[in-house]
């Protein structure tokens, strides 16, 4: 490093930026390299990807989390894919229709392919039932075996009709059919009495003639009574003899369908319950028959007139793979992990005015088409849809898929629904999330560690050595052959880790978020083919990134063109008492840029208080007013320790109107802080950054690149001196990936960037006087910047005590002296 004394060290051109040399790589370009197969850098996510998509057992469930563009869902879905070819394929699910209780579906287990065959079947069976029945009963067997009965029992009928009214007319009463039924009349020689001629007839022969019609009333009533048992007795002939045929037809229709299945024991039970319930209801397939119909199953388009009587014969097909494809498990990505898209839904159908369902409207879910494989999921997305969480956990543990809606989760179903047999899961699912959202389930949801026993953590850096630039160029090469990109000559590797460096925003590590480096890398083969060039070289990967950053730079554009109008007041020149120039960092979107901010203090005396204006307008954050705590305690016990401090002093951030969070500053406050109790000017031809610990020792910020380089575009917009430079920790020195112009400037003598350890060293450089080390006499020297403070806080204490001494009145008695 560059010379290191008490002032600091100043850093050469050479400490500004890790330069990769193209002569580091024995390749011409990316073509004669061998395309990396694994992810760099991420030994301990694979490992654990790896372990969660081999063990079995069902808690192993995985969390996947790390920075954004790391390669987290690309790296677990190759991962998971590979396993799953190497499982066997799961077996088909299907629900059917359950005779004995409607409302609850079975889910029956079939041979993978075996579901749509099934389906297929049964639904050519129905088709051809509603053919066969009606065409049978119009045969001339069936005719006549009909009319038998018909006349068999209207036989029966007759003959008691005739024998009834035999009887009548022995006891010379007559059975008269009118419009009400039937009415009884006396009879004398044939012919029917008048009321009047009955009121004449004796006594004796008027009571034997209503007895003769009481005894035939009774027996006309036994006559009707027995007319219903009579019918209903038809009736079951006609049903036995419409069941024998109908069981004739089915049997041999059943025996076709079925023949392919024989095997499994599973539907022997099915095919039972089907063919009693078709014999049972032979009439639906005589009136679909009767109607002209097409058939029961009409096509998948017109699935709002489907005949909802015939679906009880259909088979639901809920997961199906061919047997001859060679697929082997599932890996299922559900980017829309809602409760139905998760478990399934079940869909209802209008139908004279309301809504009804059977067991052909429930629809799988991720949950089932990932049975017996993979589940990959987006954490956040997962836990931000209703009831969608809770159910993931409830069917993991219990292994089975429950199909339940959310309205019925939330008590809003008014019409008929299903509870359909759950089916046994067998899943590995995958969340991929960040840091944060894994910490927070570990500690609020005690079921989520019983459930998800694996994490993998994506790091977002790796070590940069010789070993790992040939792993970044080979995964270049990667790249360029899988997506058909222009391959990349060595200089152009070369500018690719520059690029990934100052990602990782340290020289001695590699960024791996890889999908920001190859978007750097589509768009210099974009830049390379407008250019009509074969390969891509450095040249077209620095223009690819000037490109990104101009796209966004507009904030930052705006903000230099303000601070170099005037309208924000920023000095690059002269020096001034309590005044100094911070530095802050802003993230808009993708823009990250810096830019210098005034920081002042103002003194007097007081009774120890260091005041932060932004804490008390509410615009600082705690982190902050943490940093001017800490400050105040470095003044507290470094100078005049025994004296009580009797300061008032504020700080505040001119000209911000946002929020202030962070302690990076703290060494710039402190600084002004000390000019102003000193009483010495600051350089404004420096910047300052750092943070600042109750030692009064520089501690390391984030953002140090941009905000050098937002210090040095006002710097050149008011015009270069080559006095103007940053001040910076000593710690941050290996996280410099500065811009070229910037490394050019420092070469050039133009721009300064000092490394240092301590305030003291700050304070040397923007003051130019000694900061002052206490002597023996356990005093600051005079002259020094420490030496001032601390004479400036003792006069402090000395008027705060005078301010405190009590009014003395003297009162004096006797004789004036004359």
């Amino acid at each position: 490093m560059g010379s290191d004394d008490h002032a600091g060290t100043v850093l050469s051109a050479a400490q500004l930026r890790a330069v990769c040399e193209p002569a580091l790589f024995d390749f011409e370009t990316t073509e004669t390299l061998e395309p990396m197969a694994d992810f760099i850098g991420q030994d301990r996510a694979m490992e654990a990807i790896g372990l969660a998509a081999r063990m079995r057992h069902r808690r192993f469930n995985l969390f996947v989390h790390g920075p954004e563009g790391t390669g987290r869902h690309s790296a677990v879905l190759r991962i998971l894919q590979q396993e799953a070819a190497a499982r066997p394929a799961p077996q088909d699910w299907v629900y059917v229709h359950n005779f004995d209780n409607p409302d609850k579906p079975r889910a029956i287990c079939l041979p993978r392919g075996v579901g749509p065959r099934l389906r297929d079947a049964m639904r050519e069976l129905v088709d051809d039932l509603a053919n066969d029945i009606p065409a049978l009963f119009d045969s001339e067997e069936y005719q006549s075996r009909r009319a038998a009965i018909e006349e068999e029992f209207s036989g029966r009928r007759d003959t008691a009709f005739k024998a009834l009214g035999e009887a009548a007319r022995d006891r010379d009463v007559a059975i008269l059919r009118t419009p009400m039924g039937f009415a009884l009349a006396p009879m004398k020689e044939g012919e029917v009495l008048k009321s009047e001629a009955i009121a004449r007839l004796p006594e004796d022969e008027r009571v034997e003639i209503q007895k003769h019609l009481a005894d035939t009333e009774q027996e006309l009533e036994e006559f009707l009574s027995a007319l219903p048992r009579l019918e209903k007795e038809h009736r079951a002939e006609v049903t036995r003899l419409n069941a024998e045929l109908a069981e004739a037809a089915v049997a041999t229709a059943m025996k076709e369908a079925t023949a392919a299945f024989g095997k499994i024991a599973v539907l022997v039970p099915y095919f039972e319950a089907v063919r009693t319930d078709i014999i049972a209801n032979a009439e639906l397939f005589l009136k679909a028959g009767a109607r002209g119909e097409d058939g029961p199953f009409p096509v998948a388009t017109a699935r709002v007139h489907d005949d909802l009587r015939f679906h009880r014969y259909g088979v639901n097909v809920m997961v199906s793979v061919a047997d001859d494809t060679g697929q082997g498990a599932p890996v299922v990505v559900e980017t829309l992990p809602t409760l139905a898209n998760l478990t399934g839904r079940i869909e209802y159908l209008p139908t004279m005015g309301t809504l009804v369902t059977d067991f052909t409207q429930i629809r799988p879910g991720a949950l089932h088409r990932a049975n017996g494989g993979y589940l990959l999921l987006d954490a956040r997305r997962v836990l931000s849809e209703p009831f969608a969480w809770d159910a993931l956990k409830r069917c993991l543990e219990t292994e089975a898929v429950h199909v339940i809606t959310a309205a019925e989760r939330m008590g809003l179903i008014a019409t008929t629904t299903l509870e359909p047999d759950p089916i046994p899961l067998d899943v590995r699912v995958v969340l991929v999330g960040d840091r944060l959202l894994h910490l927070l389930l570990e500690d609020l949801d005690p079921d989520f560690s019983e459930l998800f026993r694996v994490a993998a953590e994506f790091g977002d850096d790796m070590t940069r050595d010789p070993e790992t630039l040939r792993l970044l160029a080979r995964m270049l090469a990667k790249i360029v052959r899988d997506e058909k990109l222009r391959h990349v000559t060595r200089d152009g590797v070369a500018a690719m880790v520059d690029a990934a460096t100052r990602m990782a925003e340290d020289q001695t590590k590699l960024s791996l978020r890889m999908s920001a480096l190859w978007d750097i890398l589509r768009e210099a083969d974009h830049l390379a083919g407008q250019a009509g060039a074969a390969t891509v070289t450095a040249d077209h990967v620095e223009a690819a990134q000037r490109a990104a950053e101009r796209r966004a730079d507009l904030p930052r554009e705006r903000m230099q063109d303000m601070i170099g109008r005037g309208t924000i007041l920023i000095s690059t020149r002269g020096s001034v008492v309590g005044q100094v120039n911070g530095l802050t960092v802003a993230q808009l979107g993708r823009a990250r840029f810096g830019w210098p901010v005034r920081i002042t203090a103002r003194v007097r005396v007081g009774a120890g208080q260091v005041i932060d204006i932004e804490r008390e307008v509410k615009l600082g954050g705690p982190i902050h007013s943490k940093a001017v705590l800490i400050l105040s305690s470095f003044l507290s016990t470094r100078y005049a320790p025994e004296e009580p401090l009797s300061l008032w002093a504020s700080l505040v951030f001119e000209q911000t109107y946002g929020g202030i969070e962070g302690d990076s500053a703290s060494v710039a406050e402190l600084c002004a802080l000390l000019s102003a109790l000193a009483e010495v000017p600051l350089s404004q031809s420096f910047a300052v950054t750092g943070s600042i610990n109750q030692m009064g020792e520089v501690q390391p910020v984030g953002g140090i690149n941009e905000k050098i380089e937002g210090f040095f575009d006002s710097c050149r917009a008011q015009g270069l001196t080559g006095r103007q430079g940053v001040l910076i920790p000593r710690r941050n020195a290996d996280n410099l990936m500065l811009r070229p112009d910037v490394v050019a400037a420092v070469a050039a003598g133009q721009f300064q960037i000092h490394a240092i350890s301590h305030v003291d060293q700050a304070m040397e450089i923007l003051t130019g006087l000694p900061a002052g080390v206490r002597g023996m006499n356990d005093e600051f020297p005079g002259g020094t910047v420490n030496g001032n403070v601390e004479v400036r806080l003792l006069d402090f204490a000395e008027a705060r005590r005078g301010f405190a001494q009590p009014e003395i009145t003297v009162t004096t008695t006797g004789a004036e002296d004359s």
